[in-house]
C-alpha cells in the first residue's frame, strides 16, 4: 500500500509500502465509549467498494470493482471486526465463505480478547439460506444469523439444527437495524463491520446507527443502472461525516469517515 496521506499528517511519507501491522494501527477501532449512533459499547463501520460514477456493483456483484488493493484492505478490515454483518442476498450473490484466521493478526486478535476469526452474521428475515454451503458447515466461528421474531419457525429450526446462533432482532418479520447492533454487542460481538449490500447499509444509515464508513473509489466506469452504496429509506436530513484519512494504491482511492 502507497501513498497514505492521514487528513491529520499532510507530512506523511507516500512512496513507501505500508505494512499489516500499520494498517491495522491506521484502522483500528476507538476505544469504547465514542460510540454515536448505535448500542454502548458498539461501533458499526461500513466497507464498500464504488466506480466513479457511483456504482456499488457491476453484473450484481462488487467484485469486478475491486483490487489487489482493496482486497487488502477489505482482509485487514476483518481481522480487526468481531463480527462481519451482511444481508442475505449478499451472501448468495457474492459466495461468502466462513472468515478464516490470520496468523499476521493472531496475537492482535488474542491480545483484545476476540476469537481467532471474526464471526459472520447475515441478516435475513425469511432464512432462505444454504445451510449445506461452508458458511454453515465449516465456521472456525458458528455463523450467526439475524432475523425477526416472527421469521419462518421451520426455517429456524434448520438454521440451529445447522449449527447457526439464530438472533432476533426485531419484533415483526424482519430485522430492526438498532436492535441487531444492539443484540450484537450484548454477545460482546462491539466492534462490528458491515459489508453491504446496500439495501442492509441504506437501512443502517437510515436508523443512525453507522459509525464509520470505509469506502473504496475504483478508477472505473460503468453507466447502466446499478445500485449505489446505499440503497432503500432517506434520512430526514443528511448526515454529517468527517474525513479521517485517505489512501492511494493503482488509482484507487481508499478513504474513511467518521461521523460527526
Amino acid at each position: 500500500m502507497r501513498r497514505l496521506l492521514p487528513v491529520t499528517d499532510q507530512t506523511a511519507d507516500d512512496d513507501r509500502e505500508w505494512s499489516l501491522e500499520e494498517l491495522a494501527e491506521l484502522y483500528s477501532y476507538p476505544e469504547p465509549g465514542t460510540e454515536q449512533g448505535g448500542a454502548p459499547g458498539a461501533w458499526l463501520r461500513g466497507n464498500m467498494v464504488s466506480s466513479l460514477d457511483g456504482a456499488a456493483q457491476h453484473d450484481g456483484a462488487s467484485q469486478p470493482l475491486s483490487g489487489p488493493a482493496d482486497m487488502r484492505i477489505f482482509g485487514v478490515l476483518r481481522a480487526l471486526c468481531d463480527v462481519v454483518i451482511a444481508g442475505a442476498e449478499t451472501v448468495r450473490r457474492e459466495g461468502y465463505r466462513p472468515a478464516r484466521a490470520r496468523e499476521a493478526f493472531a496475537a492482535r486478535r488474542a491480545a483484545a480478547g476476540q476469537t481467532p476469526a471474526p464471526a459472520i452474521a447475515v441478516v435475513s428475515a425469511s432464512l432462505e439460506l444454504d445451510f449445506t454451503a461452508p458458511l454453515f458447515t465449516e465456521p472456525l466461528v458458528p455463523t450467526l444469523i439475524l432475523t425477526g421474531a416472527g421469521a419462518p419457525a421451520e426455517r429456524v429450526r434448520a438454521a440451529r439444527l445447522a449449527g447457526a446462533d439464530v438472533v432476533p432482532a426485531g419484533d415483526g418479520p424482519g430485522v430492526d437495524p438498532a436492535a441487531a447492533v444492539a443484540a450484537l454487542a450484548e454477545r460482546g460481538l462491539t466492534r462490528q463491520l458491515t459489508e453491504g449490500g446496500p439495501r442492509l447499509l441504506g437501512r443502517f444509515v437510515a436508523a443512525g446507527v453507522l459509525d464509520e464508513l470505509c469506502l473504496t473509489v475504483a478508477p472505473v466506469l460503468t453507466a447502466g443502472d446499478a445500485q449505489r452504496i446505499t440503497n432503500g429509506p432517506g434520512t430526514a436530513v443528511p448526515e454529517r461525516f468527517a474525513l479521517v484519512s485517505v489512501l492511494e494504491e493503482a488509482g484507487f482511492l481508499f478513504t474513511r469517515y467518521r461521523r460527526n
